[in-house]
């Protein structure tokens, strides 16, 4: 029993020890404490002191960026709060500039570049009629000679006769006659016209003067805001009190205002506002400024007060920001090369080269129902001229469109649409056994063209990367006017064979998977490398063999205008044969028919072209 309770005693000292070790009191030369807590700062257990925070200083341009992201619907839980309308309409006031700069840039305007002629608006063509006319003359008798009152009518054949039988039998005037007349007559109404006139800044009128309406219509707005606006003047001076006064150049009204001294002594000054922007001072009735005698007694003087004019001024009317979804622009290059040779030892032959290259783009993004689209439809098209012939050697034509809609994270599910062709006749050249040069046709207009449908998923990592996969993705390959036909061939007649078309066909349909990838590079900001690469595979026939077109656009801007391009494009596709040639010649095979065979494509394009954007 002694050595339980002697065992609990040394327990109870034990803990006393360790309680005060590890309390709250800080004894003078006791470090212990302080070790332990930068310890767990150095772990992370216990975090810094809270920092003070910094001052924000924002200037005008800064501050209406900022609350120009902030006032997007996207971040409020109601886009018609009170407190997103009020920032709405500070940004509108700050970012415009005053109403008089207004004012003068639109009394000032040249409204007559808005004109356009109502004549304009109606189609008019040519009617040819024939109307009675009456000339004088004198009496006719015998062969005499037929006079008019200085005025020679031209008359038709019949005309002629009747002059003649006329002057035959002495017939006196006046004569009615029928004479050839062509007036101009509306034939159509238009619904859209533009102006010439550079100064133009609409795309077009659907009906005339609307150029006398829009200037009406200014002028009677300018006017209104004239009635309206206001502004309040507060009038101050030794003292407290403020005297407000609203200036208007319509206002008649006077007010009285007591100026006073430093001892409160007050003189009474009417203020008034004759015209606009102007302020009128009016001393009292019967007040004289002089220089006072000495004076030992003032007389008490009573002053009848009038009641203050307490009006304010209108309320600002809400104004509602309308979003903007499509964006559209436009890139045109237009590039020429020419060579010319004289008496050139070496050889070569002298050609002109052009290359036209436009392309269209039309983006739409709606944050709040999560879809957007981009779209763009292209044109390359070129012609080689030398001495012999002229010859095509770019031709594009093709459409390419996404539309997507926010899945998760940078993830959003699309659909695809991509189509191309051509828009001229394309050949191949050869030279025959004998010599000669010579073309078939190989190409024209919607044969071969190529649709592609897909659906899937896009990632886009950054703004200038797009990664597309389309598992469920259908390609087309479509010949409109086919060489073989029923077992008979046609020869000018585009043979459907050299685009992986089966004889007696007229398309070949392959389901598949896709693989799309675009990315825009700008090493530095004049220079931009554009690549857009398309894969696809079909799932029924040979899908081990995998179809590649990569197209790379390296774009050099030079100033506003020109820029150097260097542009490659790679195709690679089992089902597109070519003829294999040796010696420049077909290679036959035993059954007597060109011998085909898939090969990579390659075509490649530099040069200074002229660059615009609209």
């Amino acid at each position: 029993m002694r050595v339980q309770i002697f065992k609990l005693i040394l327990a109870f000292l034990y803990l006393g020890i360790n309680i005060s070790v590890f309390s709250q009191e800080h004894l003078p030369g006791d470090h212990s404490k302080d070790r332990v807590i930068d310890s767990l700062k150095k772990s992370g257990f216990v975090l810094n002191e809270i920092k003070k925070k910094p001052e924000i200083t924002l200037s005008r341009n800064e501050a209406l960026v900022f609350l120009q992201k902030k006032i997007h619907p996207q971040y409020w839980n109601n886009a018609a709060d009170p407190l997103r309308q009020a920032f709405g309409q500070l940004v509108f006031e700050a970012a415009h500039e005053k109403q008089d700069s207004l004012r003068n840039m639109l009394i000032k305007y040249p409204y007559d570049s808005l004109n356009i002629p109502w004549d304009k608006f109606y189609i008019w063509e040519p009617l040819k009629l024939r109307i009675p006319t009456i000339s004088k003359s004198e009496s006719i008798s015998g062969n005499a000679a037929i006079k008019t009152d200085s005025t020679l009518i031209k008359a038709d054949s019949l005309n002629l006769i009747r002059t003649e039988a006329r002057k035959e039998a002495g017939i006196l005037n006046p004569v009615a006659e029928l004479k050839d007349t062509t007036i101009m007559v509306v034939v159509d109404t238009l619904n859209e016209v533009t102006s010439s006139n550079t100064l133009f800044p609409f795309k077009y009128y659907n009906y005339p003067y609307q150029s006398d309406s829009i200037k009406a219509a200014v002028k009677s707005l300018l006017g209104y805001l004239e009635d309206r606006d206001s502004t309040v003047i507060n009038f101050t001076g030794l003292g407290n009190s403020v005297t407000p006064m609203m200036m208007n150049s319509k206002s008649e009204r006077v007010i009285r205002y007591w100026l006073k001294n430093e001892v409160s002594d007050s003189v009474t000054v009417w203020i008034g506002n004759p015209s606009r922007n102007t302020i009128g001072l009016y001393l009292e009735q019967g007040v004289n400024f002089r220089r006072p005698a000495k004076q030992g007694k003032f007389a008490n003087a009573k002053i009848n007060t009038k009641p203050l004019d307490n009006s304010t001024l209108l309320g600002i009317q809400h104004i509602k920001l309308k979003a903007q979804f499509w964006k559209y622009h436009t890139d045109a290059s237009f590039m020429l090369n020419q060579t010319a040779l004289s008496n050139w030892v070496k050889g070569g032959e002298r050609s002109i080269a052009t290359a036209l290259d436009v392309t269209g783009y039309a983006d739409y993004n709606n944050k709040q129902l999560k879809i957007s689209s981009s779209n763009f439809a292209r044109l390359k098209f070129g012609y080689l001229a030398t001495g012999k012939d002229i010859r095509k050697n770019l031709d594009l034509l093709e459409t390419n469109s996404k539309f997507n809609h926010k899945a998760f994270g940078k993830f959003d599910f699309s659909a695809i649409l991509l189509f191309k062709t051509q828009i001229a006749i394309g050949k191949n050249y050869f030279t025959t056994a004998a010599g000669h040069d010579t073309s078939n046709m190989v190409s024209k207009f919607m044969n071969p063209a190529i649709l592609t449908i897909g659906l899937g998923l896009d990632y886009q990592p950054n703004k200038t990367t797009s990664l597309n996969f389309s598992p469920l993705t259908y390609r087309g390959t479509f010949v409109t006017d086919p060489a073989y036909i029923n077992n008979t061939y046609y020869p000018n007649r585009i043979d459907q064979t050299l685009y992986g078309v089966p004889k007696n066909k007229y398309s070949l349909n392959e389901p598949g998977v896709s693989f799309m990838i675009t990315n825009e590079i700008r090493p530095i900001p004049t220079v931009s490398i554009v690549n857009r690469l398309q894969l696809f595979t079909n799932y029924i026939h040979n899908p081990q063999n995998v179809d590649v077109d990569w197209e790379m656009i390296t774009t050099a801007h030079l100033n506003w205008f020109t820029d150097v391009r260097f542009n490659t494009h790679l195709i690679f596709d089992d089902d597109t044969k070519t003829e294999e040639l040796k010696g420049g010649q077909p290679i036959l095979r035993p059954d007597g028919t060109i011998k085909k065979t898939a090969r990579i494509q390659f075509k490649e394009m530099l040069g200074l072209s002229l660059y615009f954007r609209f």
